[in-house]
């Protein structure tokens, strides 16, 4: 993020032709989720932990099973089959068991910890986790180091999402779709309640106009990297005193009545009835919805965020996991997959691409953002897991989650 307060950017969504967005349900991080974790397993928050790997059956097996958010790969809505995959499975031979079983990462972990911690293999050889879940799993030397010579399409990831503090040179993950938190509004409602047709600041969602009819996410580094920056604090890099105030901010708007709801993704239904008019959302979510309503990084920022694929410690077809990442990092083949969910896209190429499927998708700054875009946003500070405890305990105690 930059050091200076950035323009206010805001857009409205229109002419997107996904008519579904995944659907997540990011309730992450638990109270002592992650702290449970790394206490499992003996490991801190710093460096990493290089599991011992299974013996790859790559080579006579031609299986994979993959675990995924919902709605989170391109889909045949009439088959319920997924195009891009189908050609993958046609081109290689290989049989992809395609699961959509990741609602939540700490639900997700909680099928999976009893195996990962005996050194078991858990039956996936690809998942899907949101950054502070894979910064845990490889931390704690639950996902293998990836052979980059055997993806080498992995050089079109985009330069704002090749280094991470959790895995700094991409060892053990590779993106599979980003997005950004900010402000959702309904536009003909939010017209009616206040004349106006976007909203830009925290400052507008908390209008009294709004009082009952907002709702804030249960992810709590989205909301609270959201109220920090609206208080003039770096989410990336803030103190506990900083945290504890923005805390009182939220407190504030929830015990007088502002907030109607705090939740995962289930404010797209009240949005889409008008029951809600306005949020702190979810990209790809809000501009799934269609040209009724629209999406703002606030002017004070907002954040960031990432999806990983990681390749589990025990998983017994690593380089046919490869070979699907390696394929999805094909620019056209990214560029289908981004024009159905409308999430920030990883891969180096794919705009132009895009420009075949949709033009309109092409200009979209939520799925191909510019430099500007990006510097309005920001990634939330690592926690360790004693931090990640006391701020999750902090943010529910003023949400009532």
């Amino acid at each position: 993020m930059n050091a200076h307060r950035p323009e206010a950017i805001a857009a409205i969504a229109q002419g997107m032709r996904s008519s579904v967005s995944r659907r997540r349900l990011l309730q992450v991080a638990g109270i002592g989720g992650a702290a449970m974790l790394a206490t499992a397993c003996g490991t801190s928050s710093g460096g990493s932990t290089q599991a011992s790997a299974a013996e790859d059956l790559s080579d006579t097996e031609m299986l994979l099973n993959w675990s995924n958010w919902p709605s989170y790969l391109d889909t045949d809505e009439d088959t319920g089959t997924y195009p891009t995959l189908e050609k993958f499975m046609s081109s290689t031979g290989i049989d992809v068991t395609y699961t959509e079983d990741v609602n939540d990462n700490n639900e997700f972990f909680a099928k999976v910890r009893t195996q990962l911690e005996q050194g078991q293999d858990i039956g996936r050889d690809i998942v899907v986790l949101t950054d502070w879940m894979a910064a845990q799993w490889i931390q704690s030397g639950f996902a293998q180091k990836l052979d980059k010579a055997s993806i080498p399409n992995s050089v079109n990831l985009i330069p704002r999402l090749s280094a991470v503090e959790f895995d700094i040179d991409r060892s053990y993950s590779l993106p599979w779709q980003s997005g950004f938190a900010g402000l959702g509004y309904n536009i003909p409602s939010l017209k009616s309640a206040t004349g106006k047709e976007s909203i830009v600041s925290l400052d507008q969602l908390f209008d009294p106009a709004l009082k009952g009819r907002i709702t804030v996410l249960s992810e709590m580094r989205d909301t609270m990297g959201c109220i920090l920056a609206w208080l003039g604090y770096n989410p990336s890099e803030f103190t506990e005193a900083q945290f504890e105030e923005a805390i009182a901010a939220l407190t504030k708007q929830v015990d007088n009545g502002q907030i109607r709801q705090v939740t995962g993704n289930d404010y797209i239904a009240a949005m889409d009835s008008g029951d809600v008019i306005a949020v702190i959302g979810w990209s790809g979510d809000v501009i799934a919805l269609g040209e009724d309503f629209g999406f703002s990084l606030p002017e004070s920022g907002g954040t960031l965020w990432t999806d990983n694929m990681l390749i589990p410690s025990l998983a017994q077809h690593k380089k046919n996991a490869e070979k699907v990442m390696n394929y999805y990092y094909d620019p056209e083949v990214a560029a289908t997959v981004a024009a159905w969910v409308n999430y920030l896209c990883p891969v180096e190429g794919a705009q132009a691409a895009m420009e075949k499927i949709d033009p309109a998708l092409a200009a979209s700054e939520w799925i191909f953002p510019s430099a500007a875009v990006l510097d309005s946003a920001y990634v939330f500070m690592e926690l360790t897991s004693e931090q990640n405890e006391a701020y999750e305990r902090l943010f529910q105690k003023a949400t009532g989650i």
